[in-house]
Parts: structure tokens; sequence; C-alpha cells
């Protein structure tokens, strides 16, 4: 990695809150963030250092920075990549797109996979086959299924909704919590654009959704509303 960044980024840190980010992170045993590694520093100061030096870094140097074992780190390397990837440089899209894909055991969190699939996957794939998807969704990974969810957010934007139903489909029996928040997350997500759309497809689903899924898909409706679904009088 080069040093100046480390030293920049570690500029930042704050030992104070490293205790507060691995709780918040689950990273205890047997939680779905064990053993992550903590620097205290803030995506907003993640997010100066990246626009600092995203056009100066390779993507091997990229990649050293996503196989590093702080949680910073790999934020740093996936945000650049975002940046990369939205800017002008059309010929770089596909390589970014692939790297991304290949280095998905390093895009281990759901902060890291919520604000770098939409934009990297999801974007690429706006108007190609999205097979890959598919996949993701009925990987044994939690990530990469998480990636199949978040990325269709990029779709929902386009007022583009079958991906997201039909990947919502294949995770709704899923066991994990963090599927089932993000799965309620862009069903919610398709009833900001299109509230009828969101309606029918929760009508013959909601009562075998989990509850945390259906609590973050109702979660605008209001009350009367909402108290009907959860009461299962839909």
């Amino acid at each position: 990695m080069k040093s100046s960044i480390v030293n920049e980024l570690s500029s930042y840190a704050n030992p104070d809150k490293i205790s507060d980010y691995m709780r918040f992170f689950k990273t205890g045993r047997g939680e779905y963030g064990e053993g992550d590694q903590f620097l205290g520093i803030k995506v907003p100061d993640i997010r100066r250092v990246v626009k600092k030096h995203y056009h100066s870094l390779a993507l091997n140097e990229v990649q050293e920075f996503l196989y590093s074992p702080y949680h910073e780190h790999r934020m740093f390397a996936l945000l650049v990549l975002v940046t990369l990837y939205q800017s002008k440089r059309l010929d770089n899209k596909v390589t970014i797109y692939h790297f991304y894909l290949n280095h998905t055991a390093q895009i281990n969190s759901w902060d890291l996979v919520d604000v770098t699939s939409p934009h990297i996957v999801g974007a690429h794939l706006l108007n190609r086959d999205r097979f890959i998807l598919y996949r993701f969704a009925r990987s044994k990974d939690l990530w990469e299924r998480r990636i199949a969810i978040i990325a269709t957010f990029a779709f929902i934007k386009a007022d583009e909704f079958e991906d997201t139903f039909a990947i919502a489909d294949i995770l709704l029996e899923d066991s994990h919590d963090l599927i089932h928040k993000a799965v309620g997350w862009a069903i919610r997500n398709v009833g900001n654009k299109n509230l009828q759309a969101q309606i029918e497809y929760l009508n013959p689903r909601y009562k075998q959704m989990p509850r945390t899924m259906l609590r973050y898909a109702i979660e605008k409706f209001d009350e009367p509303l909402r108290l009907q679904y959860l009461k299962g009088e839909i």
C-alpha cells in the first residue's frame, strides 16, 4: 500500500471509536463481522482521501488496500473503485466491474456492499444480462447474496423492478437477518417509485416474509395500513 495514503488515512483515526465500531459491525466470535479490525475513521474522512488520490492509483495498489485487515482500508479501496467507475474514462468500466466481482471475498460487510454495489455492479448491468445477480442470490456467501439484491437499486432508480422482485423471491426464505433487511429495504425503495407495484408484490407474499423483512418493506406506509400488514389483515 502507498505509505503516504496509509498515513493520511491514519491521521483521521480516532482510537476512542474503535470499540464502538467493533460492536456496531458485530466483530465478536460467531458474528458476521468476526475478526474485522478498525482504525476509527469516519466515512466522510475516507471520502476526502479518495477524492485526493483516486486518479493516481493503479488497480494493483487498490487491491492492496482491499486486502488490508482494516475495514477502513477496504472501504477506501472500494470507494476508489466507485469513483473511477463513475469517471469519464469509459475504457475502465468493464475492468473495474470484473475486478469488483473477482474480489467479493473482501467486500465482507454490509456497509462495504451498500455503498458500492449499486454504483458498480448495478450500474454496469443496466443494459446488460443480469445472470450474475441470480447466481449471487443463490450463493452460500452472505455478502454475495446481499450484493445481488442491493445492486438492483440501480434498476429501481431507472424504474425497472422485475429483477428486484425476482431476486427478492429467491431470498424470501433466507435465514440471515442482514438479507431480511436488505430485501425489505429494496422492496420499500420500489414503493418510493411505484407504490402499486410494491403492493402487488407484497400482497401474495407478506405473510411468509420474515418479520424483519416485512417491517423494512412497509416502514413508510401510513400507520393504519402498516398495522394491517403486521396483523395479517390484508
